[in-house]
């Protein structure tokens, strides 16, 4: 893929998330966006050591943050997380298939058109290990918005 293709990529897949955001409603982004964005932020930190220790690699390696693994991370990551959040939470077993779903057509399909269009490829990762490094984190965001809701949205209405 060259390297204007890519750029093109990449602006329409974080344009495209962040056009979704209105159809959200402002009660559910003000209620869902914390867990989202520390789930988020989580994500670019675990990009970064599987950049390090090679478990991806991208074909065009400009040193730009509008390459590489961050548009993922701004983009359908986060959107994703909150969406899934929106549609599915309070039902753990619809959660958990939801995202299975989004993060095994993530791991597999997508995967394999990124490789054959030379994008970016698995390098130390199977694709059932990538499905498993997004998947994981499922857990962890259904658990932050536990803790948000519990926690935090409970004691203010006290």
């Amino acid at each position: 893929m060259s390297l204007r293709k890519q750029w093109i990529l990449n602006i329409l897949m974080v344009l495209l998330s962040w056009l979704s955001l209105p159809l959200l409603g402002s009660g559910n982004i003000k209620r869902f966006f914390p867990s989202t964005l520390l789930i988020g932020i989580l994500e670019i930190l675990h990009a970064r050591i599987g950049k390090k220790k090679k478990y991806w690699a991208f074909y065009n390696k400009p040193k730009s943050n509008l390459f590489g693994e961050m548009p993922f991370d701004i983009g359908p990551f986060i959107f994703t997380s909150i969406w899934t959040l929106k549609s599915a939470y309070g039902n753990f077993r619809k959660y958990l298939f939801i995202n299975a779903i989004i993060h095994a057509i993530f791991a597999y399909p997508f995967t394999f058109f990124a490789k054959k269009v030379r994008y970016y490829t698995l390098v130390r990762f199977n694709n059932f290990q990538f499905f498993l490094y997004f998947f994981f984190k499922a857990f962890l965001l259904y658990w932050f918005q536990y803790l948000f809701e519990e926690k935090i949205i409970f004691k203010q209405r006290k």
